[in-house]
C-alpha cells in the first residue's frame, strides 16, 4: 500500500506539474468543459473536474481564451488583450448580439454606450430562442415599455464581477429597484435568479457584461404565493395550512421546496393519505422532508449531492442529463419557479419521510420483502399499522436461503419473535440488555468491535425510525435460544457421541450452570472420522475427553457475526482458538476447521458444530541467518537456536 501511495502522489505531482507548465506557456488560456452533444460549457479547473461528468453526461476539457484575450498567430495562448468598450459594443462579441438588438429597439443604446458603470446580465441568443413565443411577442411586437423593463431588470447601477456576486447576495435592478437574487455555489457555479453565467466577467469600459442562459423575469411574490395561486398544487396548499406551514413560507428565507402536485398526491393510497393528513405529526415531516434549508436552484447541480431538509433527513438532489432528479428519480416536472424567498420544484411523486410511515410501510420501503411478506401471513399487520411503540426485526433476503417459508405454526411463533415489545435505537443498546418480544421470550444484546447483535442476528443496515415504531434490518433469521448449552447438545441427533462424552467427562452442569459460553461443538461425524481403537479408547478416558473438550469451549459468548478476519477466543483449557472469516460463503473457521452449522442459541452460551476434532496450530519456529551483506534482504532459515547469534533472528509461524 505504502508503494502504491508514493506512485500516486508522484503522478499526481507529475500531472500538476505539466498543468502548471501548460498554463505558464499559454498565456490566458482558461479550462473549458464542454458537455459532449450539447452546446453547454462550464468554466472549470482542476477541482472542479466533476469526474468528467456533468449530470452524468461526458464532458471534454477544451482551453479557450480567456475573457478579454485573443490568440495571435504563431504564439502560444491568448497573448493579445482586446481593447475595451462600452457595453453595448461588448454584447455584440460575446454571444448576445440578440440582446443588443433589443436593447437598440428599446432605445437603450444611448444609455449603455454612454458613461456610468453598469453590470448587465445579457441573456445569450439561444435564451431569448427558447423564449416561449407568446411571451416573446408580448416583449418586441411593439417598441413599448415592457421590453425597456424587461431589459433594465437585467441591469445593476453598479459593477460587479463574479467575485462580488456572493452566494445568497441580492441587487437592486434599474427596474423600480426591484433585486435580482444571486447564488454562488460551492463548485463554482453563479446563478441569477436562477440562470447561469455561462460568460461571466466580460469588461468594457463603462461596466461588466455576464452573460447568461436564460431570460430572467422581476420577482415580487413569497413563495407561498406561488403556490396559492397554481390550481395544480391544490391539495399541497391545503396539506400546508393544516400542518401550519403557511407563516413560515411567507417570511424571509432562502427555500427550496419540491411542490407535489395534485397528481403526485393521487399516486398515494387513499388510506396512507388519510393517515397522514389526519396526523398532524407526520404530517409536518412528510411537508418538512420537501423542503431544503438553502436555495437550490436546477443549474447548480452538476452531480448527486446529499442536502439536507427541514425535517432532518436528507435528500438525494441530482440530475441526469437535462432532468433533475430526487434520491435517483426523474421526478421534476417544473423547475426554478423562483420566489422572494426561495425556489420552487414541482415534482409528480410523493416522497415520504421515514419519519411519517409506520412499520409495515418501512419494511415495504426496503429490501426485506421476504420478511415482510411473512409478517402478514402470521397476522401481525395490526402490530405493523399501528401506533403501538415497537422494534422490528427484520432480516434481509438471504437470510430465507435455504429456509421452507412456507407458514406454518413454528414460523408463526418465529415472526411473532421478531418484533419487540418497545421502540428501540440501535445507538442506545448495551451488551447483556434483555429485549422482550411479543411471543413472550427475552433476547440478549451482544456488542462486539465489529457489530451489534440481538441473539445470533447482527445489525445490517441504520435504523429506520417510522411514527411510532422502528425497524432494524438484520443479516439472519433470528435463533431464539432454547435451554442451556446441554439441552441444546441433547436435542439435536448430530451430538449424541459428544452428549455422551460429555457426560464421561463429567462436564454435564458446567453445560447447565448460567453462563456465557462458546462451544465448537463436535458432531458424530468428527468423532468417526477418528480410528476406532481411538475412538474407543478416548471416550473410556476421562481425564483426555475432559481436556479435549475444554479445548473446544471458548469462555466468552461469541456468535458467528462477531467473527472478523482475525479473532482469537481463549479456551477453558489450552492457549488459544484462532477464528476467521472466508468471503463470499462468509463460513467461519476455528483453527483451519469451517464450522458446519454455526449460531445454535442457548440460555446460557451458543453451539458451533464442526465435523472435526480441533487440534492445536502447530508452530513452526526457526532462525534467520542473513546470507551477506550485499543481500541485506535475504535470509537462510534453519532450526530454531534457543540463543541466536547476534545479527540472527528466531520467528515463528
Amino acid at each position: 500500500p505504502e508503494r502504491c501511495l508514493t506512485l500516486l502522489l508522484l503522478l499526481l505531482l507529475i500531472a500538476l506539474s505539466v498543468h502548471m507548465d501548460q498554463r505558464q506557456r499559454r498565456p490566458n488560456v482558461c479550462a473549458m468543459q464542454h458537455l459532449k452533444g450539447t452546446d453547454k460549457k462550464y468554466f472549470t479547473n482542476c477541482k472542479q473536474w466533476y469526474h468528467r461528468k456533468i449530470c452524468g453526461k461526458p464532458t471534454v476539457i477544451t482551453y479557450e481564451c480567456c475573457p478579454g484575450y485573443e490568440k495571435i498567430p504563431g504564439e502560444r495562448g491568448c497573448p493579445a488583450a482586446l481593447p475595451l468598450v462600452n457595453i453595448y459594443n461588448t454584447l455584440g462579441v460575446v454571444g448576445a448580439s440578440t440582446t443588443q438588438m433589443y436593447s437598440e429597439r428599446a432605445q437603450m443604446r444611448n444609455e449603455i454606450e454612454g458613461p456610468g458603470s453598469f453590470t448587465f446580465f445579457a441573456p445569450s441568443n439561444e435564451a431569448w430562442a427558447a423564449l416561449p413565443t407568446e411571451i416573446l411577442d408580448a416583449l418586441v411586437s411593439n417598441v413599448n415599455i415592457e421590453l425597456l423593463n424587461a431589459l433594465h431588470y437585467h441591469m445593476v447601477d453598479r459593477r460587479l464581477t463574479s467575485e462580488e456576486l456572493r452566494h445568497g447576495s441580492s441587487f437592486a435592478s434599474m427596474y423600480q429597484d426591484f433585486h435580482v437574487h444571486i447564488h454562488h455555489y460551492s463548485n463554482g457555479i453563479v446563478t441569477v435568479n436562477c440562470a447561469r453565467l455561462i460568460k461571466p466577467d466580460q469588461h468594457a469600459t463603462n461596466g461588466i457584461v455576464h452573460v447568461v442562459d436564460r431570460v430572467i423575469t422581476a420577482i415580487s411574490n413569497n413563495v407561498h404565493t406561488l403556490l396559492d395561486v397554481d390550481d395544480d398544487l391544490e391539495t399541497l396548499r391545503t396539506a400546508i395550512a393544516a400542518a401550519g406551514l403557511t407563516t413560515m413560507l411567507e417570511e424571509e428565507g432562502q427555500y427550496t421546496i419540491f411542490a407535489p402536485t395534485n397528481e403526485a398526491f393521487e399516486k398515494i393510497p387513499q388510506e396512507t393519505l388519510n393517515r397522514i393528513l389526519g396526523d398532524p405529526v407526520a404530517l409536518r415531516d412528510l411537508l418538512n422532508y420537501h423542503i431544503l434549508k438553502h436555495m437550490q436552484c436546477a443549474e447548480s447541480i452538476v452531480a448527486g449531492t446529499p442536502m439536507e431538509t427541514l425535517q432532518g433527513t436528507v435528500l438525494e438532489v441530482g440530475c441526469d442529463g437535462e432532468h433533475m432528479t430526487l434520491n435517483g428519480k426523474a421526478i421534476v416536472t417544473k423547475k426554478d419557479q423562483l420566489g422572494t424567498n426561495g425556489v420552487v420544484h414541482y415534482i409528480n411523486e410523493l416522497l415520504i419521510p421515514d419519519s411519517a410511515k409506520v412499520l409495515l410501510e418501512l419494511a415495504e420501503g426496503s429490501s426485506v420483502a421476504t420478511a415482510t411478506k411473512l409478517f402478514v401471513e402470521a397476522g401481525l399487520s395490526p402490530h405493523l399499522t399501528g401506533s403501538e411503540a415497537l422494534t422490528m426485526l427484520a432480516p434481509l433476503e438471504d437470510a430465507f436461503r435455504g429456509i421452507d417459508t412456507t407458514m406454518r405454526p413454528d414460523l408463526r411463533k418465529l415472526m411473532t419473535n421478531h418484533i419487540l415489545k418497545e421502540r428501540l435505537s440501535s445507538k442506545s443498546l448495551y451488551h447483556g440488555q434483555q429485549l422482550e418480544t411479543l411471543g413472550g421470550l427475552k433476547l440478549r444484546v451482544f456488542v462486539y468491535r465489529n457489530n451489534l447483535c440481538i441473539e445470533n442476528a447482527c445489525i445490517a443496515a441504520h435504523d429506520k425510525t417510522g411514527r411510532y415504531a422502528t425497524m432494524f434490518t438484520v443479516d439472519k433469521v433470528l435463533t431464539p435460544p432454547m435451554g442451556t448449552v446441554m439441552d441444546v447438545l441433547k436435542a439435536d441427533d448430530r451430538f449424541s457421541l459428544l452428549v455422551g462424552a460429555v457426560q464421561t467427562a463429567g462436564m454435564t452442569e458446567l453445560l447447565n450452570q448460567q453462563g456465557a459460553l462458546t462451544f465448537f461443538a463436535p458432531t458424530n461425524d468428527a468423532f468417526n472420522a477418528l480410528p476406532p481403537a481411538e475412538l474407543n479408547r478416548l471416550m473410556r478416558s476421562r481425564s483426555e475427553l475432559s481436556t479435549i473438550l475444554r479445548y473446544h469451549l471458548g469462555d466468552e459468548l461469541l456468535v458467528s457475526g462477531a467473527v472478523g478476519s482475525h479473532t482469537r477466543v481463549k479456551p477453558l483449557q489450552g492457549e488459544k482458538l484462532e477464528l476467521g472469516v472466508v468471503s463470499p460463503t462468509s463460513t467461519v473457521y476455528v483453527n483451519r476447521v469451517p464450522v458446519a452449522d454455526p449460531d445454535l442459541m442457548a440460555t446460557n452460551g451458543v453451539v458451533h458444530a464442526v465435523n472435526s476434532i480441533i487440534k492445536p496450530l502447530r508452530e513452526f519456529c526457526f532462525t534467520l541467518y542473513p546470507v551477506n551483506r550485499t543481500t541485506p534482504h535475504t535470509f537462510l532459515i534453519l532450526p530454531s537456536s534457543p540463543l541466536p547469534p547476534q545479527g540472527r533472528i528466531n520467528a515463528c509461524a
